[in-house]
Formats: C-alpha cells, structure tokens, sequence
C-alpha cells in the first residue's frame, strides 16, 4: 500500500505498477492519475489503527510512506510494532525533516559539513541573533512548512519581518523554534540515498527549481519543476557526499538508537570548499521523485522491500537509464499564496511525455485542480535540452487557462550543453 495523494505519489505508484514483486497495489488516498495505476482506498492516513487493519486485512507486504508528515506523525512506528514492514523512517529518525535545530546539531556533532547557524526559541533571541549574521539571512521555521519554511532575507527589515511572522504563526507549529543560517553561495542539488539504517546505496541525483518565477524569481515553492541527472555533481563530487553527509549521518543515527530507514534526501549547496548539506528530507523529493522514477530502471518494490526488512545489502544495485529526464509543474493560478481550485483541466490525447496528477481531483465527470501544484509533466530525452522540449511541447497540448509554469526549468543545464555543444 503506499500513503499519499501528490505528484511524487503517482510517480511511486507508477513505477511501483511495474515491478513483477507487486500483484496488487492500494493507494491512500490517491488521486485521479494514480488510480490509472493502484486501487484507491478512503482511508484516514493520520488514523493508525485504522492503517494498520487495513494492512491486516488485505496481507499488505511492504507499506511506502509517500510524504512527511505521517512519518514524522510515527505511522512508521506503528506499522512496525504490528509486524507491517514500512519503506520509511520510524519519528524520531524523521526528525532529520521534522526539525531542522536536530539536523543542525547532529551535523555539528558528526562533522558534517553545512551552514553555520544558531537555534532560537523565542522571537526576542531571534531578532538579537541577528546581530551574527551578514545580510543575505537565512531563516528557516524549525518544522515542517511544506517546503515553504525558509525565507532568503535580503535585508535586516526583511529578516525581521520574517521572524515576526514565524513567531507570529504564520507557519503554525512549524515556526515555534527557528534557525538562523549562514548564507552560502554555490549551485544546489539534490542526492538521494537509500538506507535500512546501516547499509546504504546512493539512489541518484537531480536539481529543482524552487522560486515560483522564470530566471527563479519570486517566492520559494514546494517545486516548480526538476531535471535528473544533476550533471554538476560529478561522480567525484557524489563520492565526497556520500564519505562526508551521507555515510556520517547513518552512522550517528545508528549509534543514537534511532537508525534511519529509507530514502534520505539531501539537498546540498556545491560551495567553493566542497559540498555542503542545507537540509535532509525523509521522504523523496517532489517533484524530484518524478525524474528519478522516470530513469530508475530497477524493481522499485524488490528495491523498497530490501530496506524495510534489513535486507538492502543483498539487494540488485540500482541501475538508472542514460538518459536525462526533465519535469515540469503546472500549477494553479495563485500559487504559492493563494491558488484558484476548482479550474477544469483537459488532458491532451497523446504525447511523448507522462503526466503525473500532483494537485487533481474529479467532480461532474471533469478533472479539475485541488490543489497549488496540479500537474507535472515528464519527459525523457538524450539531454537535458532534448527532455525540455518535450515535456513543453506536451505543456502546450494541455487545456488549463486557470494554471501557469515556468518556461525555463532547466536553465542551467541547458546552457552548459549549449556552450558544450552536447544537445
């Protein structure tokens, strides 16, 4: 069964349609798009026990935990005190996502290179704290904020500003503590790791585009669109995160009995010293997971079933297609403030990319928006330039005047293969 009802659910239960080891595949929620691929079930995620007789009920053999906040909830736990085996972190693992002060300090304590920083549990600190820091500031909201909880700050007044609506609960729970960051500069990317809380294998790489405008402008979103591989983090440079961020953190979680089960995400910033962590994710990136199933060539569910039992030592190393893949997010009109729900959407007849529902719902016969992010339309190609065109040209086959996207996700790397040649 896999919990979730986004663009990076539908990716999973796609790929996870596909493998030999899965003759049948329950979705809670879901939405639309993965109805194409997994039996939808009404069911209250948040409710355990009425996961946990569900799974007894129906023989479940691996429950995938999409998002984050039902693992940092403890569903985890509770699938696995009643003998169920989980792809995901147990809740004090998924602290590494649901608190950014703990991940802080576990790098700190491990040696694990990132930001400097300081924690702050009441606002009064918070604006002194400031005092340490060099404009730009970053502030992050201590929580979860779906992905919305962190503000580049330009100015003092903006930090300021940042912190009163943090304290002021702007971000609700999420904001109740708050770190402070040193600004680093470099490229991000995203390297995904997956683990069963001793043995690890490194699960590919990508880059998102998180600000809401094109020449990434405007505020920051859960994701407007990603491209994988990340070319820029060389196998060189994917070997220094795994020995330096990756191995280090599995190993401190071990060693504090609370070993880490699952996918680790790390988003990291390719500073001039080497990379560096800006933060972990428990659960895959959205829309990041969209481009890594997209290459994966493996069996998803073997692969998954590996790391919840223990087994990921004695499991095929995974194995991605040579080819890039690009995805684009179309979103509802509004978004990341207020998006307009309710647009109806026609899907185009045919195209050579795959459309994951993120944000979806049916109401009349009719598909229509529910959500920020709606759509994510995903395309394969040679190169990075190859796989934007035709996830575009499929874009533009789409009937959705209440959305909107970007139009240059993959910016950066279509211009290297531009100056190289390569495309």
């Amino acid at each position: 069964m896999l919990i979730g009802s986004g663009g990076r659910e539908h990716a999973l239960a796609w790929k996870l349609a596909q493998s030999p080891n899965c003759d049948t595949l329950f979705a809670a929620p879901g939405n639309p798009g993965i109805a194409q691929d997994a039996e939808l079930v009404d069911l209250n995620i948040a409710d355990h026990a009425a996961v946990i007789a569900f799974c007894a009920g129906h023989d479940i053999g691996l429950v995938v935990v999409g998002p984050e906040a039902p693992l940092v909830s403890g569903l985890g736990d509770s699938l696995r005190d009643a003998g169920i085996p989980v792809f995901g972190p147990n809740q004090k693992a998924a602290q590494l996502e649901g608190s950014k002060g703990f991940t802080k300090d576990m790098c700190a304590a491990a040696g694990i290179p990132t930001a400097g920083y300081v924690r702050y549990d009441s606002k009064a600190s918070a604006m002194a704290g400031l005092d340490a820091f060099d404009a730009p500031f970053v502030i992050k909201a201590d929580g979860l904020a779906a992905g919305k909880g962190v503000i580049i700050a330009e100015t003092r007044a903006e930090a300021e500003a940042a912190i009163d609506d943090m304290f002021g609960g702007g971000f609700g729970d999420a904001g109740a503590s708050v770190v402070i960051e040193e600004f680093m500069t470099g490229e991000e990317a995203s390297f995904f790791a997956l683990t069963d809380g001793y043995d690890v294998v490194a699960f590919g790489s990508a880059q998102d585009h998180k600000r809401v405008g094109d020449g990434d402008t405007g505020p920051n979103t859960g994701g407007m669109g990603a491209y994988s591989p990340a070319f820029v983090l060389t196998d060189a440079l994917q070997a220094q995160v795994m020995d330096r961020i990756i191995r280090p953190t599995v190993a401190y979680m071990a060693a504090h009995d609370m070993p880490y089960s699952g996918v680790l995400f790390a988003g990291l910033m390719l500073t001039e010293e080497g990379p560096k962590l800006i933060e972990y994710n428990a659960r895959f990136g959205d829309p990041e997971c969209q481009v890594l199933m997209t290459r994966f060539e493996g069996d998803l569910a073997a692969l998954m079933l590996a790391v919840a039992t223990g087994k990921l030592a004695q499991a095929t190393a995974p194995t991605f297609s040579h080819e890039a893949a690009l995805t684009i997010v179309m979103a509802a009109n509004g978004y990341p403030a207020l998006p307009e729900k309710g647009g109806v959407i026609h899907l185009a007849d045919a195209t050579d990319a795959k459309i994951f529902h993120a944000g979806t719902s049916e109401v009349g016969g009719q598909l229509v928006a529910s959500g920020g992010r709606v759509l994510n339309v995903t395309a394969r190609g040679d190169s990075v330039m190859q796989a934007q065109a035709v996830a575009y040209a499929a874009v533009d086959k789409i009937d959705f005047p209440g959305g909107f996207c970007r139009r240059d996700i993959g910016w950066r790397e279509v211009a290297r293969e531009g100056a190289s040649g390569s495309a």
